[in-house]
């Protein structure tokens, strides 16, 4: 990777955000998934330009809720700048496996912008996986949007970068602001790209504790939406439900994620936590289901 294909954010929500603003005008559109970063919308709304979001994967799909690429290359036409794809997806944690991903984007005009949004890429890579990375030097019109805040653990320093090609990153770096990355996120971030071990125990842990939290859910008769991310779509039903069991969590102290406003209000998103506070979860959730 060479300097100049690089774009430095406030944390990659900045990067998806000055996508919009170098590439949307009204009369443009985006295209993404229905169950999306929610940045992805506002960023397009904020731009005048239409957003066009195609139906995710059935619920009894073998990829629940996930990434339908045939409903978002239909969407694509002369009108359309941008595509956004997340993977692993958030709020849902659902992936593409990488044959699939590659032919997507093979199939897109070369003016399309596919914008590969790799916020939870440590959580989610096979050891067969290749760097997709390397698929820059095939398409001129992909970037791949990374981020320190989620497995570097720099969330509150905000910072985040996009790769792609020299002409994308030149626009990019054109529009951004001149003083976006502070010198102390900076700074922090090169000694997290120094301790590789630190990533990759959390990364390990994250794993194990991902497969135990899932198969505990499953045990108290929760369906959950199989996951590559560092937390878990926990269906409760109905949106009331979820709403109740929110607040019976939040009254003893655990935080989760409502997603209603991702348009999934039966749903809750679970982070997953340390050994320790993922026993504190699953207790409290088998209170509420004790009737406690």
């Amino acid at each position: 990777i060479q300097p100049q294909q690089l774009t430095l954010g406030n944390g990659s929500n900045d990067i998806l955000v000055l996508l919009a603003e170098t590439f949307l005008t009204p009369g443009h559109a985006a295209v993404y998934d229905q169950y999306s970063f929610v940045v992805y919308r506002l960023a397009v709304q904020a731009c005048g330009a239409e957003a066009r979001i195609a139906a995710s994967r059935p619920v009894d799909d073998e990829q629940p809720l996930g990434h339908d690429l045939d409903a978002m290359q239909a969407l694509v036409d002369e009108q359309v700048r941008l595509v956004f794809i997340a993977n692993p997806n958030n709020p849902t944690g659902t992936w593409l496996e990488q044959p699939a991903l590659k032919k997507f984007i093979a199939g897109l005009p070369s003016d399309v912008i596919v914008v590969l949004d790799e916020a939870y890429l440590e959580y989610a890579r096979q050891p067969d996986d290749h760097d997709t990375l390397d698929w820059l030097n095939e398409f001129d019109n992909l970037v791949i949007v990374r981020t320190f805040s989620k497995a570097y653990a720099l969330a509150g320093l905000r910072i985040g970068y996009s790769i792609s090609s020299p002409a994308v990153a030149g626009l990019l770096n054109r529009v951004r602001q001149p003083f976006n990355v502070n010198s102390l996120a900076q700074t922090a971030a090169i000694a997290a790209l120094g301790d590789q071990s630190w990533i990759a125990d959390g990364v390990a842990q994250n794993i194990v504790e991902r497969a135990r939290l899932e198969s505990e859910l499953g045990a108290l008769g929760l369906t959950i939406v199989p996951s590559r991310g560092n937390f878990i779509l926990v269906d409760f039903s109905s949106a009331e439900r979820a709403a109740t069991v929110n607040e019976f969590l939040l009254r003893r102290g655990v935080i989760v994620r409502p997603v209603a406003n991702y348009g999934l209000p039966q749903y809750l998103r679970m982070t997953v936590g340390t050994p320790a506070e993922n026993v504190r979860l699953l207790t409290e959730l088998q209170s509420f289901a004790d009737g406690s």
